[in-house]
């Protein structure tokens, strides 16, 4: 699991290889992710929006922006948490993801909080940090 703290907030991520959702000789690679976010700061948040850089093998980047998750934007209560999942698909056997969420609090001010860097390989591959 690949772990950040941004102002309080907590964000855990889980990478899985869909290896039957999968076809890699058609070069489709499919991952999931499992994200918690876990509010251990003073006050509630609302996830307003999420950006993700992703990189396949071969050094090429995609990226993508929007409001909330899985087209939600939760309000998190200090103490508790919210969890999703969702997925990737990648033209290379391996990648990584990073990105950032956009919270707002109560009174109207936005900060970004840090989603951990994370690598996206076969479960019998060799690991490295791309």
């Amino acid at each position: 699991m690949y772990r950040a703290i941004t102002n309080g907030i907590q964000v855990t991520v889980e990478p899985f290889y869909l290896d039957d959702e999968s076809s890699p000789e058609d070069s489709q690679f499919i991952w999931a992710y499992m994200v918690e976010i876990r509010n251990e700061s003073e006050g509630p948040v609302q996830l307003r929006t999420r950006y993700w850089k992703i990189t396949d093998a071969l050094g090429r980047v995609e990226e993508i922006s929007g409001p909330g998750v899985i087209g939600e934007e939760p309000i998190i209560q200090p103490g508790e948490s919210y969890e999703y999942s969702s997925g990737c698909p990648l033209k290379t056997d391996s990648g990584f993801m990073v990105g950032s969420y956009r919270m707002e609090r109560p009174d109207g001010s936005m900060f970004d909080v840090d989603i951990p860097a994370f690598s996206l390989d076969l479960p019998d591959g060799k690991r490295s940090l791309n």
